[in-house]
């Protein structure tokens, strides 16, 4: 391995733990987990976790000035929450949104998309800007040919936008009018604004007229739409802006905040973000609209660079269980993009990796509501935490694992309780479940139960597989939803809680492969250390898919190309290191659905010199709506170039193979659907590589536990990695004294279901 002549940080904040992952200069390997949220010890987790590592790696981290001495750091790749957390807790930036007149409310009633299709009581996501400033401008397409407005605005001027298509100008922006109307906005405290007017995608003359108006004014901070992203549909495009204006000034207080903890701003010392569509960018260029899926992107990029075509031939499912929610993707060689995802009620039309999450995690709080067994969505955090924390929290999944015997106290890290030394707390748990037990039994007797009452243990158990049901939906939805088959595929798990619910989601779902990494515990953070850096050109169009139009296609192609080479050029790629991709945004002419589509390399009368975007186009139409439509146009909407600067893969290095049986380190009792079970307990860093582990067993790793459930066999890779082949299981005890159980796990399954339904009505 070669080695750095400075340390290499690698970091995932999420919502309960920030994981590091750092490269010593010797070639060493060090990890570390510690709270996000610890006010009593420390500001910044991030912060504070790159300059633990320096202090007992060189024992001098901190300068003269008590900053960390950035002259020790290579580089910092981070992946942070703080714009998703923002997002949902709506503590963005006060902010404004500038639109034209008449069209005030349009945010307000969005697309009139209804995502809980069940709920009766609906509750409108909260807007995010303030206030709001209409301007008396209005640009019209000119429909030459097509309707009467060429008679209409037979006075109205003329003009062509970016994509070629002509527009009459129906107002002119009131200079005056507008600079009194900003001017109100800054009396009221607003610095950050965002600007959205019908078809600026294309003629952006106006907004750019409002965006200098404001800087003038002293703006903080301009989300012009057609920057921010220069695509057709207004309400999409709007919601994207007003998310910039509102989470930029955020996540730039966060990276200025991070930054000042250094020596000299890390100035010198390359520090590069993970964006939403998996890709690394420099702190300077970091925005809102691209940090939503900024955490999980790197698991993503963790799981598809360690386990794709590793141990498994089969595409592979991701399953990142961290302390708040669970995310999962999938990986079949390619990342798979979305182009317009909706996050807390807001469209954001931005390339971003196709994650679901679901609100269970290890801090999903644990509630018996109306003779339900509930798991979340609501989550104890990183502070207080489950009550296991000992620092007064609620009952969450972490403590039903622990009361199971699936957590062991003994080789858990001692981070917990006020001071950050105590170990879980499982008698406080075991209390707290006892009474929620009883409350559990009272019910149940009350219905006329005549069973014996349930126990502690298959209360806990109870949830665990409620909480498991949860985090099947979205994995269904990534799969039978889109036409693929869940069971032909592996499951990468990772993340802090992952492990230990692996082989019953895996069983759950027919899968037979479950693949867990040496890094699982941090693989987020690991992912950051392998992933690319990206730059991104895109630009409108509205032309045909025509040969008469190939030239002005491929044309753009190089035009957008040149600019992302020269961006990845300017941060130290050479040209070798550095690929192109090129992209069409394609539709049927009529329709609302446009597909992101990259060439294939077949040519014929249908292929521009980038090659063939006709032949993936139709395909993936068919697959994702099951017909194509024959005989009509197929626009182009956007043109688009992902450039990527290869980073230097991190060496997986070969451990000591043995066939020897391996000995426990200890046994320890562990609650199955059909009781308790004795379960031997294995050190992942004592394993060696061919060696086989038959459930039930317990995995440590010094930041995760895998529980191998019984039927299943794990065998350690030549990675030191754990592959594990699941069993058909044991049956699961169902009566009528488990009927609450089973009724909450049905309402998931009922649920996914309608769910499905509604994505193919």
């Amino acid at each position: 391995m070669s080695h750095n002549k400075k340390f290499r940080f690698a970091i995932d904040r999420g919502g309960t733990f920030t994981d590091v992952f750092a490269k010593c200069p010797d070639g060493r390997i060090r990890v570390l987990k510690l709270l996000s949220e610890d006010p009593q010890h420390y500001k910044d987790a991030p912060a504070e976790g790159i300059r633990r590592i320096l202090q007992e790696e060189t024992g001098k981290a901190l300068d003269s000035d008590g900053n960390i001495d950035s002259s020790l750091i290579e580089w910092i790749r981070m992946g942070t929450t703080v714009a998703t957390n923002a997002l949902l807790e709506r503590k963005g930036e006060k902010m404004a949104f500038v639109t034209n007149k008449g069209f005030k409310d349009i945010l307000v009633i969005g697309n009139q998309a209804r995502p809980k299709i069940f709920a009766l009581n609906i509750k409108r996501p909260e807007i995010l800007y303030s206030e709001t400033v209409e301007v008396e401008c209005r640009v019209i397409p000119a429909m030459e040919g097509k309707c009467e407005l060429g008679k209409l605005g037979a006075n109205w001027p003329t003009v062509q936008g970016k994509t070629g298509e002509k527009f009459l100008v129906v107002n002119s922006p009131n200079k005056e009018q507008i600079k009194r109307d900003l001017l109100k906005l800054k009396e009221k405290g607003i610095n950050s604004i965002a600007v959205a007017l019908a078809h600026s995608y294309s003629h952006f003359e106006h907004e750019e007229i409002i965006g200098d108006i404001a800087k003038e004014l002293g703006f903080k901070h301009v989300s012009l739409s057609h920057q921010v992203i220069p695509m057709v549909r207004l309400v999409p495009r709007a919601f994207t802006s007003c998310a910039d204006a509102y989470l930029t000034p955020h996540v730039k207080r966060y990276t200025d905040g991070f930054s000042s903890r250094f020596k000299n701003n890390l100035e010198g010392t390359s520090v590069l973000f993970m964006q939403s569509d998996g890709g690394l960018t420099p702190m300077a260029n970091f925005n809102g609209a691209r940090a939503i899926l900024s955490g999980p992107a790197g698991g993503v990029v963790g799981y598809a660079v360690t386990t794709w075509q590793k141990e498994t031939d089969l595409p592979v499912i991701g399953f990142d269980m961290g302390g708040t929610s669970t995310d999962v993707s999938r990986f079949a060689g390619t990342y798979e993009h979305v182009y317009e995802s909706t996050t807390a009620g807001v469209t954001i039309q931005s390339p971003q990796l196709d994650v679901n999450t679901v609100a269970a995690g290890g801090g999903s709080m644990l509630f018996f509501r109306s003779g339900m067994f509930v798991v979340g969505p609501e989550s104890a955090g990183a502070h207080p935490g489950p009550v296991c924390y000992k620092k007064g929290g609620p009952l969450t999944v972490t403590d039903a694992n622990l009361v199971l015997g699936r957590l062991l106290p003994e080789h858990f890290p001692h981070i917990f309780g006020p001071n950050e030394n105590a170990p879980l707390d499982k008698e406080e748990t075991l209390k707290k479940f006892t009474e929620l037990t009883e409350k559990i039994n009272k019910y149940l007797s009350s219905q006329g139960h005549e069973k014996e009452p349930m126990s502690i243990e298959e209360v806990g158990l109870g949830f665990i597989r409620v909480a498991n049901e949860a985090m099947c939906r979205p994995i269904r939805a990534l799969t039978q939803a889109k036409g693929y088959d869940t069971s032909r595929h592996a499951l990468a798990c990772f993340g802090g809680a992952g492990g230990q619910h692996a082989c019953a989601i895996a069983r759950s779902l027919g899968m037979r492969t479950v693949f867990v990494h040496k890094y699982a515990g941090i693989l987020s953070a690991y992912g950051m250390a392998l992933a690319d850096v990206v730059h991104e050109a895109q630009e409108s169009c509205a032309k045909i898919y025509a040969s008469e139009n190939f030239s002005y296609f491929d044309q753009r192609l190089i035009a957008l190309e040149a600019q992302c080479t020269e961006a990845l050029l300017k941060q130290g790629f050479d040209k070798d290191h550095i690929v192109l991709e090129p992209y069409l945004h394609m539709r049927y002419d009529g329709t609302d659905c446009a597909l992101m589509c990259s060439p294939s390399k077949e040519g014929g009368d249908q292929a521009t010199k980038h090659g063939n975007f006709l032949k993936p186009f139709i395909e993936r139409y068919k697959s994702e709506f099951g017909f194509i439509i024959q005989h009509r146009n197929i626009i182009v909407d956007d043109i688009r170039v992902r450039g990527i600067g290869k980073s230097d893969l991190e060496e997986e290095i070969l451990i000591e193979v043995s066939t020897d049986t391996p000995s426990p380190k200890s046994v320890t009792k562990v609650y199955f659907p059909n009781g308790y079970r004795d379960t031997n307990v294995y050190f992942l860093n004592e394993l060696k590589a061919q060696q086989t582990i038959k459930g039930p067993a317990i995995i440590m790793d010094q930041l995760s536990t895998i529980l191998v459930q019984p039927d299943c066999t794990a065998v350690i890779t030549k990675y030191g990695d754990i592959k594990i082949t699941i069993g058909s299981g044991e049956m699961e005890k169902v009566g009528p004294e488990l009927d609450s159980i089973q009724l909450s796990i049905f309402s998931h399954r009922f649920m996914s279901i309608a769910e499905q339904m509604g994505r193919n009505a």
